[in-house]
Parts: structure tokens; sequence; C-alpha cells
């Protein structure tokens, strides 16, 4: 042990200024709150997203179109998705379940089937909702639909 090593016992200097506990601490006076405003006093809290008085930017960038809260979102599943399933696994219908358990649908999905593509396979296809092209094509190949 020499000069160049001496240290000073752990836990014996705290790391940690305490704030408010008079001038000689270096944070007495104000304890870091600055002179008068809001700021300064207890019970101080400032809202989400103010920024000084400042136009806060929820309220300066621009906003148009329209939100429709009672949107009711699908997920698309195209005809030629749903061959290539049929074919693959030789299914006799398609359902809610067989999407999901294939990764096309997720548990809280809708899901509606889509026209493109061609569509061979005699099945009966289950789901919330159909395109048009799709029901004609489905029951052009001697398939059903079923509305969920």
């Amino acid at each position: 042990m020499n000069l160049s090593n001496l240290k000073p016992a752990s836990g014996s200097i705290k790391t940690k200024k305490r704030i408010g506990r008079g001038q000689g601490s270096g944070r007495g006076g104000t304890s870091t709150r600055g002179h008068k405003g809001a700021g300064s006093r207890s019970g101080n809290s400032t809202k989400i997203g103010f920024e000084g008085g400042q136009m806060p930017l929820q309220r300066r960038v621009p906003k148009f179109g329209f939100k429709n809260i009672n949107r009711v979102e699908y997920v698309g599943v195209n005809l030629d998705v749903l061959q290539a399933i049929v074919e693959k696994f030789s299914l006799t219908t398609v359902d809610f379940d067989t999407l999901k358990e294939h990764g096309l649908v997720s548990k809280n999905d809708l899901i509606k089937i889509l026209g493109r593509g061609e569509f061979t396979a005699k099945v009966e296809v289950k789901a919330h909702a159909f395109s048009a092209s799709a029901q004609k094509a489905i029951e052009a190949a001697g398939g059903s639909i079923v509305k969920l």
C-alpha cells in the first residue's frame, strides 16, 4: 500500500446529492427548482404533451379525412391461396380454423374471400364475407359458401 492507491472504505462516501439541506450542500436555496413560476412550487405537474405554452405538436400537425369508429376490418384471402391449400392438404371444407392453422389469419380476424386467381376445387368455404367474383367462382366450381 502506498499513496497512489489509497481510497476511502466502500460505503463511506455517499454518491447521491441530498437536495434542500442547506447552502453548504451545494443543493440548498431553491433546491434545483429555479426561481418563481409553477415549476418551483409544490404540486406542479404538466399535462402530457404540454410544451411550455408553445403550440403542441398534436395541434400543429394538420389533420384531414375521417376516421370511422365503426369500420369493420377484414383480412383478405384470395381464391388462388385457397386453391393451393385445398390441393396441398386435400381438404373438403375451408373454415376459420383451417386458415388459422395454416397461418393465414389470427384468432381475432374477420375473413373476406376475394376473387383473385383460378378456383377449381369443390369445397365448402366458411368465411365472414365474400366478394361477388369469389362467390361466383366457388359456386361455379361446384362448391358452396357459408357466411359466419
